[in-house]
């Protein structure tokens, strides 16, 4: 969509010239009209931003309710503080709808897919989440077309999408992921409620291990994007720093699962990490991070079009501010 200025003169023009509108309207005759169908809900699944020479584009993979956020956030805290943080912020204590979003930068070379979505076996099952193969091509994108998939993590929100029906989904790809992410997943140390976490793993990742580089905390994946260490989550969880001609964002993966509660208290536990501490640790450094530098963020679960800012609350915690026009400018 092309970029519209204006100036002083013509918005001062265009105020006379509406402030006859509404004599017009009530001069002009009038029909009855029949009452109109109602359309059903309708909310976006893609949105698109350049950032300096590269073009970003986030793509919704689900839109479900989830109870809580706690005990899922916060479970080292009261049911009633935590409720109280969603009182504050206007937001309901018994349901939370996360936003699930993977992000493609087209970097004029490459096209490279962060994260693929729930996929056929996920943790949001179709209908209801899975969305990323069907969104594609709305978004102007094919499967084939993907250079690079970069996955944060291993968890199956992330990595769902990888396959379809049995088949790689972009079968043109090579894949990146952080070399201890795919030790611990690939290996034999996930126990107990991540075994299953694990044989998707073992599933849909280890077979694409020949086309496969694995990364440490540093590593770039193309020039201008480099892994960033935010272990905790997983014990190989990475995010990434995505610079083009002095324009930054950062795609921090699982750094956050709630928009108020895990900024606000960054202390505050999250059952899906697998080592609790270090993840409240890696969320502090990174929302100090991004609030120091004022940088943009992807963030896989934040609603969608999940991206935003995060500023530093005087009182102490974060908040997260969403983008409204700054990326478009």
């Amino acid at each position: 969509m092309p970029k519209l200025t204006t100036n002083r003169r013509r918005l001062i023009a265009g105020a006379g010239a509406l402030t006859l509108a509404p004599l017009a309207a009530a001069l002009a005759p009038r029909r009855a009209l029949a009452a109109a169908p109602m359309l059903g809900v309708s909310q976006p699944t893609y949105y698109r931003f350049k950032l300096g020479d590269f073009e970003v584009t986030t793509i919704s993979d689900a839109a479900a309710f989830i109870d809580g956020p706690w005990p899922l956030i916060g479970g080292n805290a009261t049911q009633a503080e935590v409720d109280q943080v969603m009182r504050d912020d206007l937001l309901p204590t018994n349901k939370y709808r996360p936003g699930f979003t993977p992000m493609i930068v087209n970097t004029g070379r490459e096209l490279i897919l962060f994260d693929t979505g729930n996929g056929e076996r996920g943790f949001v099952p179709r209908p209801a989440g899975g969305w990323l193969k069907a969104q594609l091509g709305p978004a102007g994108f094919k499967p084939e077309e993907i250079d690079v998939v970069v996955l944060s993590h291993g968890h199956p929100d992330h990595i769902g999408g990888v396959i379809e029906k049995g088949r790689p989904l972009f079968p043109n790809a090579r894949y990146v992921i952080g070399d201890k992410e795919y030790g611990f997943w690939a290996g034999d140390k996930p126990a107990g409620d991540l075994q299953p976490f694990a044989a998707l793993f073992r599933d849909y990742v280890v077979p694409l291990a020949g086309k496969t580089t694995f990364l440490k905390p540093g590593d770039d994946v193309t020039p201008g994007i480099r892994a960033i260490e935010a272990y905790g989550h997983t014990p190989g969880h990475l995010a990434f720093d995505i610079e083009s001609i002095g324009k930054r964002l950062v795609f921090w993966g699982d750094c956050a699962h709630h928009q108020v509660a895990s900024l606000a208290r960054p202390d505050w536990h999250c059952v899906f990490d697998v080592d609790k501490a270090q993840g409240a640790k890696t969320r502090a450094r990174m929302f100090d991070r991004v609030a120091t530098d004022r940088v943009a963020v992807s963030a896989f679960h934040m609603p969608f079009p999940s991206l935003g800012y995060v500023e530093r609350r005087k009182e102490g915690g974060y908040r997260w501010i969403p983008q409204s026009y700054q990326l478009d400018l």
